[in-house]
């Protein structure tokens, strides 16, 4: 009886630790609530934002449909929908990718360190797909001094109607 017990119980921590963390994403102890295959994402998603929101890749600078976007609205995560950035926290940062200095709410991005490359960044993913959408910076401009550089690629815009007519 103690065997099976202690067996039973190495079995739960092992299972435990191997769902602590999201090997895709690097996440630790974060459930998404909008989970889908690789099959079932190519499907929804163009290969462009595929390769973006799922394989963590980038899209050239300057290239994007929302680097000089200046119209009123949310833009949302392509995959999920979920609203991330309102367009007033949108700034100019030279950069060629759409820039904001503060998410929609805190907990719609989630923060991961990135090693990638030889540099040590911070990444931003969706908190409810775990979509790549670009990285964070420290050097953007007041109130957070926060840089969102995101991929156009990895969002939807919706524009404010009742914004747009004023």
């Amino acid at each position: 009886m103690k065997t099976v017990l202690i067996t039973l119980i190495t079995c739960l921590a092992i299972l435990t630790n191997c769902t602590a963390q999201d090997e895709s994403t690097g996440v630790t102890h974060h459930k998404f609530t909008v989970v889908k295959t690789d099959a079932e994402w190519l499907k929804i998603l163009t290969p462009e934002q595929f390769k973006v929101t799922r394989r963590k890749s980038t899209e050239l600078a300057c290239s994007g449909a929302y680097w000089k976007n200046h119209e009123k609205g949310i833009y949302k995560c392509v995959c999920c929908k979920l609203p991330l950035f309102d367009s007033q926290t949108k700034f100019e940062s030279g950069t060629g990718w759409p820039s904001f200095y503060k998410a929609i709410h805190k907990d719609a991005i989630l923060e991961v360190v990135d090693n990638s490359f030889g540099m040590e960044r911070v990444e931003i993913l969706c908190s409810r797909c775990g979509a790549h959408l670009g990285h964070l910076f420290e050097d953007g401009p007041k109130p957070t001094g926060l840089r969102y550089c995101l991929n156009s690629l990895a969002l939807d815009f919706e524009k404010d109607e009742k914004m747009s007519k004023k």
